[in-house]
């Protein structure tokens, strides 16, 4: 099977990875690193006092960022010889905040494929972070990658 009937087969598929759970040194590191030491992340005293959010939460990046982490747990692997690529995205929303210490998983749809050129695939992945025990996720995106064969 080519590798565009491969991911043709899979429109419409859905995989979710395990529950993750977010610490506040997660949060802290992060932090750290984007150098955005915003109370609502770093402090969780004042967080719990000044914040609507009663506690710290975690930056919208950093669960944005958490989909590679997902996508790796969740989604079928990569035949031998091919990989992927991040292509950036169509449509990010952050809908609610994830508080620490809350779990939270992504789930991705596989929206589309298009053949960009002969072993070279454009894939839409529709994500979804959830927070274990929320109506709400945390975040929904159209999430494009590369894929390509070597």
């Amino acid at each position: 099977m080519s590798l565009l009937d491969t991911y043709k087969a899979r429109l419409g598929q859905s995989h979710s990875s395990d529950w993750f759970e977010v610490t506040q040194d997660q949060v802290n590191t992060f932090a750290d690193v984007t150098l955005d030491h915003q109370f609502i992340h770093v402090d969780p005293e004042r967080a719990k006092n000044e914040s609507p959010f009663g506690g710290p939460i975690a930056h919208g990046f950093l669960t944005l960022s958490m989909l590679s982490h997902f996508a790796e747990k969740a989604l079928p692997a990569f035949e031998a010889g091919v990989i992927g690529i991040n292509y950036g995205f169509e449509k990010v929303r952050f809908l609610t905040p994830v508080r620490v210490g809350s779990k939270i998983r992504g789930t991705f749809t596989l929206a589309n494929v298009i053949e960009r050129k002969p072993g070279q695939l454009q894939l839409t992945q529709d994500a979804v972070v959830e927070i274990e025990g929320s109506d709400s996720p945390a975040l929904i995106a159209q999430w494009l990658s590369l894929v390509v064969e070597g």
